[in-house]
């Protein structure tokens, strides 16, 4: 994977060049590490990088240590997560809260002035708030920052239990945005 600055990761090379000396095909690798032949052929043509979990089972199936199979990769990692991609997530994660934030405070007055007009300002704005949530997640997605930030703490000592608790926090907040957002716009169900 090409990174900013020039950097590449050697993980495709290295599953690639340990897979063919244990004599597996793609298939094979695959099948004893849970996922598909294709997700194979991503990692080992750098189109992404496995969770900590598969790298586990990846270094327990070549017998290295994880830290021989992902060297080099983790500075390259740190280096991704704290660039300009982050400071975008950031800009774009505040005028995304600002939006979501304008969208429910406005419902109310906006209906209350202009009635049904008010759907035109107010989904603005609301559409405003889920571009830049889209784009807010196409960024993590893009650089796989989720999967380096989990590779570099487990690389750093934490445990997967951690991992594990950190994600359950993020999902918590988006379930919670989800039932702000509910209970700022109910929906009527009796018909």
């Amino acid at each position: 994977m090409s990174m900013q600055g020039g950097e590449e990761m050697e993980f495709g090379k290295q599953i690639k060049k340990l897979r063919q000396e244990a004599q597996l095909s793609q298939e094979e690798l695959a099948e004893r590490i849970y996922v598909s032949r294709q997700t194979i052929s991503n990692w080992e043509n750098d189109k992404s990088y496995p969770d900590v979990n598969s790298l586990v089972l990846l270094s327990e199936t070549f017998q290295i240590s994880l830290d021989k199979l992902i060297k080099g990769d983790i500075e390259v990692m740190k280096d991704v997560i704290q660039k300009e991609e982050i400071e975008k997530m950031n800009r774009y994660g505040g005028i995304y809260t600002m939006m979501l934030i304008a969208s429910a405070v406005s419902a109310v007055p906006l209906f209350m002035l202009l009635g049904v007009w008010a759907l035109i300002p107010w989904g603005i704005i609301w559409g405003i708030a889920m571009y830049f949530a889209f784009m807010l997640e196409k960024i993590k997605k893009d650089n796989d920052v989720q999967t380096y930030k989990e590779i570099v703490a487990f690389s750093e000592g934490q445990l997967l239990d951690d991992i594990q608790k950190q994600r359950e926090i993020g999902k918590r907040q988006f379930r919670l945005m989800n039932v702000l957002k509910d209970t700022a716009y109910p929906v009527d169900q009796t018909g």
